[in-house]
């Protein structure tokens, strides 16, 4: 099974780029499945009805998200039900929706950090209870991790190590060079990157972002204009032992 992660969608420009670019991936790469993480589809902040649509119509099949997931009130229905829009699995229990979503075999889950960022139930005691009872039909586990942390996220592909097809992070936007094969089987990569603009702080106007550091007044920010960056990772799983045997960096700049 050949499965396309692709990091952070940002806005208008993010959704372009994946519809110009995945036809040809597809083809050239023979892919099976295609998951994104959509958490900051709508101008840059958060899911919504129509930018949701937009995505799959990209032919994403799945679509993780992370701490925007509920800035836009109309996606709650779907991440109740049974949509392939998923919310991380560690949110505290009373929280809509589920971290998980299983299509022909693939069990897709999305976690979120708490280095940095808030106070989460732990990510890895979630993949823990996972793990020990995953739903039926799971022949291969592939994780999307949110989170700020380098060393976070390290240490829970590690930790995953041999348990877990791949452990895929997100959230800084920023691709890292290190995607791999751990010693036990699992492919693993920091962070994935972003779909989105080549100038920019990581997908936002530049502008907008240098006034907020130099005043410190919270101010609206805009998703930039522009080339963009796509960013992803090809990961090859064999689904009879549920580990994978290659993962590989994919790059291009979109006009």
């Amino acid at each position: 099974m050949r499965i396309l992660g692709i990091g952070d969608v940002i806005g208008k420009p993010g959704r372009r780029a994946l519809a110009a670019v995945l036809p040809r991936l597809q083809q050239e790469y023979d892919i099976d499945m295609i998951v994104a993480n959509g958490e900051n589809l709508a101008g840059g902040l958060g899911i919504t009805l129509s930018t949701l649509s937009e995505l799959q119509a990209t032919g994403v099949d799945v679509v993780t998200s992370g701490n925007h997931v509920w800035h836009h009130k109309e996606i709650l229905p779907l991440i109740e039900g049974e949509h392939p829009l998923i919310r991380p699995l560690n949110y505290p229990p009373a929280a809509p929706g589920r971290g998980w979503y299983l299509l022909n075999g693939l069990l897709v889950v999305n976690l979120i950090g708490r280095t940095f960022m808030a106070n989460y139930d732990c990510p890895f005691r979630a993949m823990d209870s996972l793990l020990a009872q995953p739903p039926p039909g799971t022949c291969a586990v592939i994780v999307d991790f949110h989170a700020e942390a380098t060393s976070e996220k390290m240490a829970l592909g590690r930790y995953l190590d041999g348990r877990v097809a791949a452990v895929l992070g997100t959230h800084t936007h920023v691709g890292t060079i290190d995607a791999r094969l751990l010693p036990g089987g699992t492919a693993y990569v920091t962070d994935i990157g972003m779909v989105g603009p080549v100038n920019s702080v990581i997908g936002v106007d530049p502008h907008s972002v240098i006034e907020r550091f130099l005043t410190q007044i919270p101010g609206r920010l805009s998703v930039a204009a522009g080339a963009v960056d796509f960013n992803a990772v090809l990961v090859s799983v064999d689904e009879r032992t549920g580990q994978s045997t290659g993962i590989q960096r994919l790059h291009c700049v979109v006009d």
